[in-house]
């Protein structure tokens, strides 16, 4: 969906989120097939031993279609317990591992930051994102939601993949 010049997407508020639940976005509508497969994935059962239940709430409509990761943050910014956002792209429906876009929405400026005291942050900022297969996306999102680990830690993790995509241990 392409906007006129000089006006800016609004994208659908999403309601009704559980904290616990993790957010996974679509932005693509070319592969039925890919996207039946990504939530099917995204609905099992998740931990060592499948113990823990899928919590999640995908948000698949059309006025998401094209949305960049820029707007979709603009569009989650007013959730305060939400820390990632997941969203599945035409990479996620193209790519054999249906790798989702693993985004931060947490955010710092350093532009305000005095870089005599904040040196390590400014030189070397927080990744925003990185991909996770659909079974990963709980434990980035349950672990970062808590503060187990951080999200720089979970983006390191698939940086070290030969395919940069994050999947569970």
């Amino acid at each position: 969906m392409t906007m006129p010049e000089g006006r800016e997407r609004v994208l659908p508020e999403i309601v009704g989120r559980d904290m616990f639940d993790a957010l996974v976005i679509r932005t693509d509508f070319s592969d039925e097939e890919s996207w039946t497969a990504v939530v099917g994935e995204l609905r099992r059962p998740w931990g060592p031993d499948g113990e823990f239940p899928a919590r999640v709430q995908v948000v698949e409509a059309p006025d998401w279609s094209g949305a960049t990761a820029d707007e979709v943050l603009a569009a989650v910014g007013e959730d305060e317990y939400l820390s990632v956002v997941f969203l599945a792209d035409r990479h996620t429906m193209e790519s054999p591992a249906r790798a989702l876009l693993a985004l931060s929405t947490v955010w710092e400026d350093e532009g305000d930051l005095d870089p005599v005291y904040y040196q390590d942050l400014v030189e070397s900022p927080e990744p925003r994102e990185f991909r996770a297969a659909p079974a990963a996306v709980h434990s980035v999102h349950v672990n970062v939601a808590l503060g187990n680990m951080g999200f720089a830690e979970f983006a390191a993790a698939a940086s070290a993949e030969p395919d940069q995509v994050l999947r569970p241990v």
